[in-house]
């Protein structure tokens, strides 16, 4: 599900692809979820220009009045996805690139923890099926299929917090999760980046079968601070 952008911004965003809500359930929460489900999947940082939301278009999308798209929207703005611009609208919050190097170090404490925690909580079989994440890349450079790597990427990271079995640490990352996501994937196919994270991906996938505690913790942190500093270096469109 993706978020068009527009080019220009005092012009309201084309719809989004949303399905129509169920009488069966609050249409307020129906709308905030679809609708934060829409901004998880959208490229922010795919363009330029920023992503604004238009409550009309909203509407005729999801079947429903404008009063659960306003309150849902009040209710993702107060979570800091949306901001409001008076005379302007409201559109989906962006970072700094400053902003979204400390996001990408948050998550590397996080996530290398999880890595910690899976060596000693997950199952043989669930750190086998991290393998299976990339049997599509086994004989072709990941590059032949960047989205699709990409896609397989941002799931590996995320199957490592769910490996932790913390439901904490996946809800203390949901935020982070939104702009680290469309960082990863806007970056992915810049200076090899893919090549390298796959073969970073399976040494940490080996430290994780030998329940290497130590070594999977290293590795994970490794690998995303090197995010970290790839957008500190290559990122200065955040800027």
């Amino acid at each position: 599900m993706t978020v068009p952008t527009e080019t220009d911004s005092a012009t309201a965003a084309a719809p989004l692809v949303l399905p129509r809500l169920s009488t069966n359930v609050s249409f307020r929460d129906q709308a905030y979820a679809a609708i934060k489900g829409a901004i998880m999947d959208a490229d922010i940082y795919g363009s330029a220009d920023e992503i604004r939301l238009d409550e009309r278009q909203l509407s005729d999308a999801l079947g429903v009045s404008r009063t659960p798209i306003r309150e849902a929207m009040t209710r993702l703005e107060q979570k800091g996805l949306l901001r409001t611009v008076p005379r302007r609208g409201v559109f989906i919050v962006r970072k700094t690139k400053r902003e979204i190097i400390e996001m990408i170090e948050m998550w590397a404490a996080l996530e290398s923890m999880a890595a910690r925690i899976a060596t000693i909580n997950a199952s043989d079989a669930q750190i086998a099926a991290l393998r299976h994440m990339f049997d599509d890349f086994a004989s072709t450079s990941p590059a032949d299929h960047i989205d699709e790597y990409s896609d397989a990427n941002i799931a590996f990271h995320q199957a490592i917090i769910s490996l932790s079995g913390s439901h904490l640490m996946g809800k203390s990352i949901e935020n982070l999760f939104i702009h680290v996501r469309a960082i990863r994937k806007r970056t992915i196919s810049q200076q090899d980046r893919a090549a390298r994270s796959i073969v970073e991906h399976m040494n940490i996938i080996e430290a994780l079968e030998r329940r290497d505690t130590e070594l999977a913790e290293r590795l994970v942190r490794e690998h995303s601070l090197g995010l970290a500093a790839h957008v500190e270096k290559y990122c200065d469109f955040l800027d």
